[in-house]
């Protein structure tokens, strides 16, 4: 559904180690067709070179950034206060704490500069392409059409889950537990 080839979103984090978990963003915004761009900057480590990646995201017309890290998982809260885009924060499971560091750090900005938090990990990044594209279609209605679209898919697939489930006996097994589809429920 490769419908839009300018970059809209920047997906940036802190380290390749969270490639494997912010590239989910990237999967959901190809989906609906939403041009993106992907680096590594720390905010710790360089933060020269995330500054410069900023100013050049404001001028090359990207419209949202998510910023993924762990740790103390600062990126999300340094992005923001350094451009005025809307910045969604993803919170990395990447320390003892399994990310509940990265929430916290994440979703405790002060006022003036707000991060819209996301759950920790793939659920988290998935959700970021989400609501980045879901921003996106205030001013765009074809893929506020195609938004539609992939919440139609997601229900049908629930659907044909529970369907399957049905058709294996899954739900006869498990006392008390009437399937949606019967009537005496």
């Amino acid at each position: 559904m490769n419908e839009t080839k300018q970059p809209r979103v920047g997906i940036v984090m802190g380290s390749d180690s969270d490639l494997a978990v912010m590239e989910q963003a990237g999967v959901v915004l190809d989906e609906l067709g939403v041009g993106h761009v992907v680096t590594i900057a720390s905010a710790h480590r360089a933060p020269d070179l995330l500054r410069a990646w900023i100013r050049k995201a404001e001028t090359q017309g990207l419209r949202v950034i998510i910023a993924g890290a762990g740790g103390a998982a600062h990126l999300a809260g340094v992005v923001a206060s350094e451009t005025l885009l809307p910045v969604i924060g993803v919170p990395l499971d990447s320390s003892a704490l399994h990310g509940l560091d990265a929430l916290l750090a994440t979703v405790q900005m002060p006022a003036g500069v707000p991060v819209a938090t996301m759950a920790i990990g793939k659920a988290g990044a998935k959700n970021a392409g989400v609501l980045a594209a879901r921003i996106l279609a205030l001013h765009d209605d074809r893929l506020a059409k195609r938004l539609i679209e992939y919440r139609t898919k997601m229900a049908q697939d629930v659907e044909k889950k529970a369907k399957d489930l049905e058709k294996r006996g899954g739900a006869k097994r498990t006392p008390g537990f009437r399937p949606a589809s019967d009537p005496a429920s």
